[in-house]
């Protein structure tokens, strides 16, 4: 071509620079070889502004022209024309191929939109339109041509030899104008097969949404290549379209199209599930459940997050009742039983569709459903509804009236919401099946790996056990050792699934991208708000916080992106860090609610509100812990926190959150916070500061229970006793009965030991009346010790045991409480008093719950316990083993403690002089009376009679008692008297309480005796 305008002007051997002059080129080419007059010319290239001298710039354009391209332009009295033939005019010539049928070389001439040099000239625009058009048109007849060459050789690919229209490439694409050859400004890569021809074409109907041969054609390519779904599709699409822009229906090329997608054979009459790929692991009850439902209802729809295993449980339930299997609780599906749907199980997939009632129509092959589907009482089974839900709504409402027997059994991840429909919530796994699944896919990724509990658990437990999280998951065990998976599980988003995983499948911020794309701004806004909650919140909540409405929110939960359960609305972790953002002004309004939050409660938690009190706290956890990593004021914050962590033992939460808000405070608190700043110190082992020493609130009241190892002050008798006398007149019962408590509790612990109970049995009968179960546990622990302390181990057991079911319902059995666990005080007792069996039932239960809580002090003090009930029952073997182990730990215990285990290990050990030279050097300075009486006594059984004694009448002083009701403690001196004879056993009991320091007494009777087991 000497010439070139279906594109940027083309000159062959020229470069035609300036606009002017290419546009005169242009509309010279337009008519070549015929003349153009002067004012034609003039009108076509100066439209609106026509130069002072027309004439004369007219023929400075032709010199330029000439001197660019010699040889073109020829001149007339009249005009000018273009001096070549017109078949060396690549427009003129594309006409002609076009008209010949040689679509493919007419197409390739194209490399651009036509005229482009002159498009802002008024003379070009219907010239253009018409060569646009006529490309248009050409380049149907040529897929057109393309597509029947391909059906004809029966493959999805094109004979070797023609097909020039092949040269045609998506990467000169235009927006505007759908695809241009490149000709040769490069190497076109050539679309081939009948992927290539649907390619080309969804191209085309995207830049041409009304050009019907197009979608025609588009129709046709998807029903060759059995995507009859697909076809009928764009069918409801243009359909659509045209009535809504337009108002007309479809063409006679569209109506032909449509019926050919719906002509073939007659659907088997089995129905179309696929085959199952992979086993199904976790959710037999759910198969069981829901099959049951089909038994009562037409309508179940299967509801949940993306990514729950909805269209899996789906194809399983219509499996097992496809083939008849009887189904019973807990069971699976048991093939084999005959037939069960006689009119087939159809699935229906509506990810990738656009219509329901045209997916319909593809798989059954019919425009006319109704009478299809009647007297055949099929199951269909439609998936993935949510981005089509009123359609989904009508269509099966509609369907469900008009045919009787018909069962639909629905996935979605929000209700359809019609009359007669039953929903089965599809949620996250629980633990144990979500472990199940995680093994079976990594054996699969990953043969022979070995995949312990604890990393097991923890996989499941990030992923929230949504399976296909966890499927994901185990897909990368192929490539990664399982540590650096753990260490990735918080990019979960990421993980990617296989090859032919659907691309909203692909990954969980795929899964997640198509339930947020299908929510309106308001919810999206909302779901980013709720993000700030930790474990979920109350509407009240939401409501102060976010500002969210009842709508709003129920609107979330029908779409499973959050869930209700009792009053609460909570958030898988995967979606809040899919939705999460930057909220300071939410942050701080949740602060300052659940600061105030727990200021409200903590006057309840003295009160017989205080089991409901506790309740809404312990639901609140997370967001209280949040609200004081986030609070401007955290002092303020952590206040109310301490009253409810003491109640519950939760020392290494004291310890811990005491430390990060003194890190934050520094170390001057600000004015009227010297209270929590002084609390808050003692916790971390600072000592009572003035604030605190003066206060009555609760937890200053109970400073002593804040260290995680209570080291009293060493003014704390005198300082207790003081808050005593002040205290008794006060106003409120439940701080005059808790300052006798704490009085009693640091008397018997700190003082003389006698009088405890006075203090302890007027703070029990106060508790009772104010209805307070905390108070009323902790003066019967306390009551129990002083019975222990005079040795009667039947009155201390009935003790422990009564307040049983309050320290239940304060924060169960299992958890430590106050100084010592309930489990393990009363296993001890239960042991001490003669109730082996009792106390292993009892030590048991303790061991399970110090395992779970992962507390290293709490499990050596369980095992030194059963240690000694080892001992007692006569296996001193595995007592050493067990004692050994504990003191072997080094866990944080109490001194007392550590001695203790001292103690009993030497009654175990072949050289027991050892641990009792240990316990006494703990002993030393040690203000606990009772536990200096108790290793003296513990050193008094290996010594020779006149100094055992000496140390039992030490003991006895130490005790604050009289003769001792422990049964060993009695033998023990009945051998004394039996070696010295009353007389002298009374003067060297006597003389015990007068030794300065026993304990230097008992380690220098050790080293002179010779102590052997």
């Amino acid at each position: 071509m000497r010439v070139g305008i279906l594109g940027p002007l083309r000159v062959a051997g020229g470069e035609i620079g300036g606009a002017r002059v290419r546009a005169l080129l242009v509309r010279l080419a337009l008519d070549p070889g015929r003349v153009v007059t002067a004012d034609r010319l003039i009108d076509d290239l100066w439209p609106d502004d026509a130069p002072a001298h027309p004439t004369a710039a007219l023929q400075s354009l032709v010199s330029r022209a000439r001197r660019e391209a010699p040889g073109l332009i020829s001149s007339h009295p009249a005009g000018y024309l273009l001096d070549v033939p017109p078949g060396e005019v690549d427009a003129w010539a594309f006409e002609r191929l076009a008209r010949d049928g040689e679509a493919g070389r007419a197409l390739a001439l194209w490399r651009g939109p036509a005229l482009a040099d002159a498009a802002e000239l008024p003379f070009a625009a219907g010239p253009a339109a018409r060569l646009e058009e006529l490309r248009l048109t050409t380049l149907a007849t040529r897929i057109a041509t393309d597509l029947t060459t391909l059906q004809s050789t029966g493959r999805n690919g094109f004979p070797d030899a023609g097909l020039d229209a092949l040269r045609v490439t998506g990467r000169n694409r235009s927006p505007d104008a759908g695809l241009y050859a490149v000709g040769d400004q490069g190497a076109a890569e050539p679309v081939t097969g009948l992927d290539g021809l649907v390619a080309e074409l969804e191209g085309l109907v995207a830049a041409h949404p009304l050009r019907e041969p197009f979608h025609a054609l588009l129709m046709r390519a998807l029903t060759a290549g059995g995507r009859r779904a697909g076809a009928l599709t764009v069918f409801e699409r243009i359909r659509t379209a045209l009535a809504t822009e337009l108002g007309v229906d479809p063409g006679p090329e569209l109506r032909e199209a449509h019926l050919a997608a719906l002509r073939d054979d007659e659907p088997a009459a089995g129905g179309n599930l696929p085959a199952r790929l992979t086993s199904f692991v976790g959710r037999s009850e759910d198969v069981a459940q829901v099959a049951r439902q089909l038994g009562t209802a037409r309508l179940v729809t299967l509801v949940g997050p993306g990514g729950a295993g909805k269209t899996r449980l789906a194809v399983e339930v219509a499996a097992s009742l496809e083939t008849g299997a009887e189904l019973g609780a807990g069971a699976g599906p048991r093939a084999g039983a005959g037939p069960g749907v006689p009119g087939g199980v159809w699935l229906v997939e509506l990810a990738a569709v656009t219509g329901v009632r045209a997916a319909l129509e593809a798989v059954f092959m019919t425009t006319d459903l109704v009478p299809t589907l009647r007297g055949r009482a099929p199951l269909i089974v439609l998936d993935n509804c949510e981005h089509l839900i009123d359609e989904a709504a009508r269509v099966a409402r509609w369907l469900l009236s008009e045919v009787a027997g018909l069962r639909i059994l629905a996935t979605s991840r929000e209700p359809l919401d019609i009359p007669g429909e039953r929903l089965h919530q599809v949620l996250p796994l629980p633990e144990q099946p979500a472990r199940e699944l995680l093994r079976d896919r990594a054996a699969a990724a990953r043969p022979g790996l070995r995949l312990d509990d604890a990393d097991a658990a923890r996989i499941c437990r990030e992923l929230d056990g949504i399976p296909l999280a966890i499927e994901l998951a185990a897909a990368r065990l192929r490539t990664m050792p399982v540590p650096v998976l753990v260490e990735q599980l918080g990019d979960r988003l990421a993980f990617r699934g296989g090859r032919t995983s659907e691309p909203r499948h692909r990954t969980l911020r795929a899964v997640i991208d198509w339930s947020w794309n299908l929510l309106s701004e308001r919810e999206r806004e909302l779901l980013r708000g709720l993000t700030v909650f930790s474990g979920g919140a109350t509407y009240e909540a939401v409501a102060k916080i976010c500002g969210g409405d009842l709508d709003l929110l129920s609107s979330l939960v029908d779409k499973s992106l959050i869930a209700f359960t009792g009053d609460r609305y909570t958030m898988l972790e995967t979606i809040r860090r899919y939705a999460a953002a930057d909220l300071p002004g939410l942050r701080r309004a949740h602060a300052r609610y659940y600061t105030e939050l727990a200021e409200t409660a903590e006057p309840h938690l003295r009160t017989g509100a205080q089991l409901t009190w506790l309740a809404v706290l312990d639901a609140e956890q997370g967001n209280l812990d949040a609200a004081l990593r986030h609070t401007d004021d955290p002092l303020r914050a952590v206040l109310p926190r301490f009253w409810p962590w003491i109640m519950r033992g939760r020392r290494r939460e004291i310890t811990e959150r005491s430390a990060e808000v003194l890190a934050r405070v520094g170390d001057t608190p600000p004015p009227g916070r010297e209270l929590a700043y002084g609390l808050c110190l003692a916790a971390t082992g600072g000592g009572l500061n003035e604030a605190v020493r003066a206060s009555d609130h609760p937890a200053a009241l109970n400073a002593w229970a804040l260290a995680t190892v209570m080291e009293p002050p060493e003014d704390v008798v005198e300082l207790t006793e003081r808050g005593v006398a002040e205290l008794r007149g006060h106003p409120d019962p439940w701080t005059r009965s808790t300052a006798l408590l704490v009085g009693g509790i640091v008397r018997f612990e700190y003082g003389t030991v006698a009088g405890a109970e006075d203090l302890l049995e007027p703070a029990l009968a106060g508790f009772r009346a104010t209805g307070d179960r905390w108070g009323q546990w902790a003066a019967l622990y306390w009551l129990s010790l002083v019975a222990e302390n005079r040795g009667d181990f039947a009155a201390a057991v009935a003790l422990g045991e009564e307040p049983e079911r309050a320290a239940a319902e304060l924060s169960g059995l299992e958890t430590p409480l106050g100084p010592m666990t309930f489990l393990l005080r009363l296993g001890q007792l239960k042991a001490r008093a003669g109730d082996h069996v009792g106390a292993a039932e009892t030590l048991a239960r303790a061991w399970t719950a110090a395992v779970r809580s992962e507390d290293q002090g709490f499990m050596a003090r369980v095992m030194h316990a059963r240690g000694e009930l080892a001992r007692r029952t006569g296996d001193r073997d595995e007592a050493a083993r067990l004692l050994e182990a504990a003191l072997a730990m080094e866990a944080e215990v109490s001194t007392q403690c550590r001695a203790f285990m001292h103690v009993e290990l030497a009654r175990v050990s072949r050289a027991p002089a050892g641990p009792l030279r240990r316990a006494l050097e703990l002993m030393a300075g040690c203000s606990d009376r009772t536990a200096r009486a108790t290793v003296l006594e513990g050193v008094a059984e290996h010594l020779e009679p006149r100094p055992a004694a000496r140390l039992l009448g030490a003991a006895r002083a130490l005790r604050g008692i009289g003769e001792s009701a422990d049964p060993y403690v009695r033998r023990l001196t009945r051998r004394c008297e039996q070696a010295l004879g009353p007389d002298r056993l009374q003067a060297a009991l006597r003389e015990g309480p007068a030794l300065p320091e026993p304990e230097k007494y008992a380690l220098s009777a050790l080293a002179s005796a010779a102590v052997e087991r």
